[in-house]
């Protein structure tokens, strides 16, 4: 059993670094867990759990710290972080990877390039992870082969296509909903490649529907060749097929979201039948002033138009959009929230739902599952949890508890 000295609790001086010192996002919450605890192992987070449930206490969770939401930092919980639970280990024989939640895509594969191996999928696994090249190799939540979790009641045990299975569909789309705690991802890696190229062009803002016709042209995107054969002209700079790698573009991502600032984020994923550029106007040629806000389109084309495996994540389209604004001065809250929703507004009315990565629930509700993946989840977190020991989705008020979220849109579409 978890001895109390090795929980931070709230009246501990070292309470306030253990509630946000890994919050990525600068707009620190203001909530309070009772408690935080850094186990080492599976069985350290299972006496957590346990004790949990002594107390009377939910149970919240934090891998990464990326949560824009800062879902982990939940109101008079027991915060479990697992910054010191590390799990590296590659099976060669089998191509498949350990790792623990808290493992960050950029160690990851620094350890894998060791190897000659590769997990370009992306992060995020329990959200569904949208990674480098999703729109061709898939989910990275695909290539998950197992998943170790502690359960609601302390137990440890291995979920897969044989085992708990029900507990492992939902490990792959349910998110911050999933009724137990990952301690480890088995992960199916491939092997890496050193001929990476990159094309980068800048237009003028006057060229915005031509360029977004363009680039959603998917003949225009099958290659880095065809693109820079066919670019509208009228270009402000052009880059073509410049060496890259996966260290150099997590280093661009670096400095796309610098550490030390205030982030929110919003996104959807855009109707087929609509005229996509025009529906993202707005977000793509207005931003708030002195921010750092970057708007992204994916074409998610081939991989939104083929049946997906049977698993909670469901909801794509051919258009993936994602707004980030980032700024620096808590008193430019109000005004860069604002204008994020104020743009959303009228994107949701265009979209078919949301993923679940870079979602604030306690901002705005939509469709983040099919109607009956939705429901089966939401049975789920109530088969698995049943008094809501793990924290759900954090919503309005941190209401949900094991009911989950309602899967409807916030506007009529």
């Amino acid at each position: 059993m978890v001895s109390a000295p090795s929980i931070v609790w709230r009246d501990s001086p070292d309470y306030e670094e253990a509630r946000i010192g890994r919050v990525f996002n600068n707009r620190r919450p203001d909530r309070y867990p009772r408690g935080v605890i850094q186990p080492t192992t599976a069985e350290g987070v299972a006496d957590a759990v346990k004790l949990a449930n002594q107390l009377g206490l939910r149970v919240s969770i934090r891998s990464g710290g990326h949560s824009w939401a800062a879902w982990s930092v939940r109101d008079d919980a027991l915060l479990i972080d697992l910054a010191d639970l590390k799990l590296l280990e590659l099976n060669e024989a089998s191509g498949t990877l350990k790792a623990s939640p808290s493992t960050t895509g950029r160690v990851l594969n620094e350890y894998l390039g060791t190897k000659g191996k590769m997990f370009a999928e992306g992060g995020f696994l329990l959200q569904g992870g949208m990674g480098w090249n999703c729109k061709n190799w898939g989910w990275a939540c695909e290539k998950v082969q197992a998943v170790e979790v502690v359960t609601a009641d302390g137990e440890i045990i291995l979920c897969s296509k044989d085992q708990n299975s029900d507990l492992f569909w939902a490990a792959r789309g349910a998110g911050p909903g999933f009724p137990a705690i990952v301690t480890a991802f088995h992960l199916e890696v491939r092997d890496s490649f050193s001929n990476v190229m990159k094309s980068t062009f800048i237009w003028p803002l006057e060229k915005y529907k031509t360029i977004m016709d363009w680039t959603m042209d998917d003949d225009a995107v099958a290659s880095l060749k065809i693109a820079n054969e066919t670019h509208p002209p009228g270009a402000i700079m052009i880059s073509m097929c410049e060496p890259s790698s996966l260290s150099v573009e997590y280093e661009a991502q670096a400095l796309a979201n610098p550490e030390g600032h205030r982030y929110t984020s919003d996104n959807a994923y855009i109707s087929n039948d609509t005229d996509a550029a025009e529906v993202l106007r707005e977000a793509f040629t207005t931003l708030p002033e002195g921010t750092k806000t970057f708007a992204l389109w994916y074409s998610m084309n081939p991989c939104s138009r083929r049946k997906l495996p049977d698993m909670a994540l469901s909801m794509q389209s051919d258009h993936y959009f994602a707004l980030y604004t980032v700024w620096e001065d808590e008193k430019d809250d109000e005004r860069c929230t604002s204008w994020v929703k104020k743009v959303m507004g009228h994107v949701e009315q265009h979209s078919v739902g949301a993923y679940l990565g870079d979602s604030d629930f306690q901002v705005r509700r939509t469709k983040f599952w099919e109607d009956t993946k939705a429901e089966k989840l939401m049975q789920l977190r109530q088969k698995w949890d049943p008094r809501g020991t793990v924290c759900g989705y954090l919503d309005q008020g941190d209401k949900s508890g094991v009911n989950g979220l309602e899967n409807k849109h916030e506007w009529s579409i």
